[in-house]
Formats: structure tokens, C-alpha cells, sequence
């Protein structure tokens, strides 16, 4: 959380539901712990006042999943909100994310948007941490292809 403070994207909350239930907002129905505890959610302008469930990306337990900081930030990441690789300055990236850019933007808009749609496939599959990882900061530098934005 550190991390993000500065970010006026990104905010971070923690709802007990058992001092204050919130069962709607503006007349969006929350269903708070529904798929179990805990519950971790996004919301942006996409997802409207009912958010998304975080999809998880290895087998562990959801909160042994998101103790790992490099999980937080490959999911606030993905999202586009986070200090991640950027594919334009690409300070922050990783040999790995830097080779994968360059092979991103070798191909069609189209090749682009349909890997894409391959590894939001992949999210939520049992796979190792690291695998889990690389799909997240697959799907993030390819949401910065502006062609492929626009297809989504």
C-alpha cells in the first residue's frame, strides 16, 4: 500500500461488514462476501458501483496469494493504475517485459488483441506464482497498445 500512496488512482479499503453492511450503492447491489471471505474487489468506470472480484492467478488461498506484494502489484498493474513497465519509457521494465514489447509491437493490432484474449483465458488457472505473474504483466503491457484499448 506503501507503494501506491501517492498514486490518486489507486485506494485501498477495508469494509467489516459486520459494523457496517453495505448492500447497495446508488442502487447497485454489492452481494459483499459473495464467492466466500475474503472477498477482494476493483472498481473503476468499467465495473460501475458493483465492481469485479479479483480473479486469482495461483491455487493458494486468496489471502495467502495477495501476502505477496509482487501479486498486489502485478493486479493493480494490470489495471493500468499502478507503477508498472510502461511501453513507451520502459525504466521500470525487466529484460523479459523490454524483449516482450519488442515482440508485441512486431505484430498486427489484431495479433495483439487476440493475445490478449488468450491470457485473460489463462487468469484464474492453476498455475505456479511466477507463471501467474508473467500473464499479469503480459495483459498489462499489451493494454498499453492503444489499438488493442480501443478492441477491448
Amino acid at each position: 500500500m506503501k507503494e501506491f500512496g501517492g498514486n490518486d488512482k489507486v485506494v485501498f479499503a477495508d469494509v467489516n461488514l459486520s459494523e457496517g453492511r453495505v448492500g447497495t450503492i446508488d442502487g447497485t447491489p454489492q452481494n459483499p462476501g459473495a464467492g466466500g471471505w475474503p472477498t477482494l474487489r476493483y472498481f473503476n468506470t468499467e465495473t460501475g458501483y458493483g465492481g469485479q472480484k479479483y480473479a486469482q492467478k495461483t491455487g493458494k488461498r486468496i489471502c495467502e496469494e495477495m501476502k505477496d506484494p509482487a501479486m498486489v502489484k502485478a493486479w493493480i498493474s494490470e489495471f493500468g493504475l499502478g507503477p508498472s513497465c510502461s511501453i513507451d519509457s520502459q525504466d521500470d521494465c525487466n529484460d523479459r517485459e523490454i524483449a516482450y514489447i519488442k515482440k508485441a509491437q512486431d505484430k498486427t493490432m489484431d495479433e495483439r488483441a487476440s493475445q490478449l484474449k488468450r491470457l485473460h483465458s489463462m487468469t484464474g488457472k492453476k498455475m505456479s506464482p511466477d507463471a501467474a505473474k508473467w500473464v499479469s504483466a503480459r495483459i498489462a503491457l499489451l493494454k498499453q497498445f492503444p489499438d488493442v484499448k480501443a478492441e477491448l
